[in-house]
C-alpha cells in the first residue's frame, strides 16, 4: 500500500466488507459472465497481515473476482516514496504467494490512466480512500480520475500495522537487533557497526545480564524470607521490615561493587583502544618490526645453577703441590 498525504487512524479490519455489492455493476468489461476484474496496488513492502487483509477484502468484493495486484518498481518507489528494505523482485514474490492474488502486475505506474485500466480490462480499482499524492507534485489524489469514474472500491485498513511501523520497532531497538545478530554469527562489518561500537554493545549487555541476575536473587531472598518468617512464626511485618532494611543494605554494596567493575571494564577498553590508535609507530625498530615483547626479556638457563666455573692456572698450582707432598712422603 502507498503512503497516505495525511495521517489518519486506522480502521479496525473487523469492518472490512462492510461495503455492499449492490451499489456496483457485477458485469465485467468483457463483456460476459466472467468475473469482475479487480485491481489493488501499492509497494507491499515488508509484506505483512495488513496489507493481506485489504487484498482479501478487494478479492471479496463481488462474488465472483478476479484479483490483479500492481507493484511499483524500485526506482518508481524511491523517487515518490523511499527506500524500501525489499527489492522489487522480493515484493513481486512475496504477492505471488498470497492466496487472495490471481495476477501480479510487476512495474506497475504510480498514477492510473484510462489506457492502462482498458490495457488490463480492469473494471473497478481497490484500495483505502486515503488521499495518496500523485507524481505533479500539487498535492492532487493518485486515484481521483478512478473517484471520478465511479470504478473505486474501497477497503479498510489494518489498525496497528504497517511497514512504518515494523522499521520504526527495529529503529528503537536497534542495539538490540544488532547484539543479536553478533550472537548469531554476523560480523560488525556485515552490520556496518565499527570496532567501538561493537565493544560497548558487548560490555553492556554483560551489565544488562548482571542486572537481572542481581534483580532474580533479590526475588530468591524475598521469598525465603518468607519462608523463614513463616516457619519461626515471627510476625510477617516486624520480620519484613527488618529484614528488607538488611537486604538493602547488601543490595547496595552489591550494586556498588558491579558499578564499579562495569565501570573498570569500559575504562580499560577505552585505554586498549585509545593505546592501539596513538601507539603507531612507537614499538617499531628500525627495520619496521615490533619488538615490543623482547623488551624486557630475561634469559635464564636452568643448568646455570649447578654448574661450576674453575680457574685453569689455580687447578695447576694445586697439582704442583700435591706431587712435592708425595715426594717428601718417600723420603
Amino acid at each position: 500500500m502507498r503512503a497516505p498525504m495525511e495521517t489518519m487512524n486506522n480502521t479496525d479490519s473487523s469492518t472490512r466488507n462492510s461495503n455492499s455489492n449492490s451499489n456496483y455493476d457485477t458485469t465485467s468489461l468483457s463483456g460476459d459472465d466472467g468475473p469482475v476484474r479487480v485491481y489493488a496496488d501499492g509497494i507491499y513492502d515488508l509484506f505483512h497481515f495488513g496489507h493481506a487483509r485489504s487484498l482479501e477484502q478487494a478479492k471479496k468484493s463481488f462474488p465472483n473476482t478476479y484479483l490483479l495486484v500492481g507493484c511499483c518498481n524500485d526506482e518508481t518507489t524511491h523517487k515518490f516514496k523511499g527506500k524500501t528494505v525489499m527489492n522489487e523482485v522480493e515484493r513481486y514474490e512475496s504477492l505471488r504467494h498470497c492466496k487472495w492474488v490471481d495476477e501480479v502486475i510487476p512495474d506497475a505506474p504510480w498514477v492510473l490512466t484510462q489506457e492502462f485500466l482498458d490495457k488490463h480490462k480492469i473494471d473497478y480499482v481497490a484500495h483505502d480512500s486515503l488521499p495518496y499524492a500523485d507524481a505533479s507534485g500539487a498535492g492532487n489524489d493518485v486515484y481521483e480520475f478512478v473517484k471520478s469514474i465511479g470504478k473505486f472500491k474501497e477497503t479498510k485498513r489494518t489498525d496497528g500495522i504497517s511497514t512504518s511501523d515494523i522499521i520504526m520497532r527495529i529503529v528503537k531497538d536497534y542495539n538490540q537487533y544488532v547484539m543479536r545478530n553478533l550472537d548469531r554469527g554476523y560480523t560488525r562489518k556485515d552490520l556496518g557497526v565499527s570496532y567501538v561500537k561493537e565493544k560497548r554493545l558487548r560490555v553492556n549487555m554483560r551489565l544488562k545480564k548482571l542486572q537481572e541476575k542481581v534483580k532474580e536473587q533479590q526475588e530468591k531472598v524475598e521469598q525465603k524470607i518468607q519462608i523463614v518468617a513463616k516457619t519461626a512464626g515471627m510476625h510477617r511485618n516486624e520480620w519484613v521490615e527488618n529484614a528488607d532494611r538488611w537486604v538493602a543494605g547488601f543490595l547496595e554494596m552489591f550494586e556498588e561493587g558491579c558499578h564499579k567493575m562495569g565501570t573498570a571494564i569500559r575504562d580499560r577498553i577505552q585505554e586498549r583502544l585509545m593505546g592501539q590508535q596513538s601507539g603507531g609507530s612507537k614499538y617499531l625498530l628500525p627495520n619496521g618490526k615490533d619488538d615490543i615483547d623482547n623488551e624486557d626479556e630475561e634469559y635464564y638457563d636452568e643448568d646455570d645453577e649447578d654448574e661450576e666455573y674453575y680457574d685453569e692456572e689455580e687447578y695447576y698450582e694445586s697439582s704442583d703441590e700435591e706431587e712435592k707432598e708425595k715426594k717428601a712422603e718417600k723420603k
